[in-house]
């Protein structure tokens, strides 16, 4: 069994791969717009999206994500914990990159 401070070791590479990752996805435009830290921000807002939602208690074999709706809570997020304000249509692209390493990662 890992240790606390190797298992902080290993959220923080995955958070790096994670931001790599995101990043080659992402227009030049866009990964100008973003730091690492508000990358790391989006990440966190996502995945405390997904424990808010309901979608991790459904039984259903297939759900719909909404990734609008997930850039949406993202945005409100970030306003209110004085990290935005952030464009909705630009975290929608973070969002679906986010997403598209978590499927390239499941396991």
């Amino acid at each position: 069994m890992a240790s606390l401070d190797e298992e902080l070791l290993m959220d923080e590479e995955e958070n790096r791969r994670e931001i790599a990752f995101i990043r080659t996805q992402l227009s030049n435009e866009l990964k100008d717009r973003f730091t690492d830290a508000q990358l790391q921000f989006i990440m966190d807002a996502i995945g405390s999206y997904f424990f808010t939602s309901g979608i991790l208690e459904s039984d259903d074999d297939e759900v719909d994500i909404d990734l609008e709706a997930i850039a949406d809570y993202v945005c409100r997020e970030a306003q209110a914990e004085g990290e935005g304000p952030f464009d909705a249509q630009d975290v929608f692209f973070v969002v679906q990159a986010d997403l598209d390493f978590q499927e390239q990662n499941a396991g």
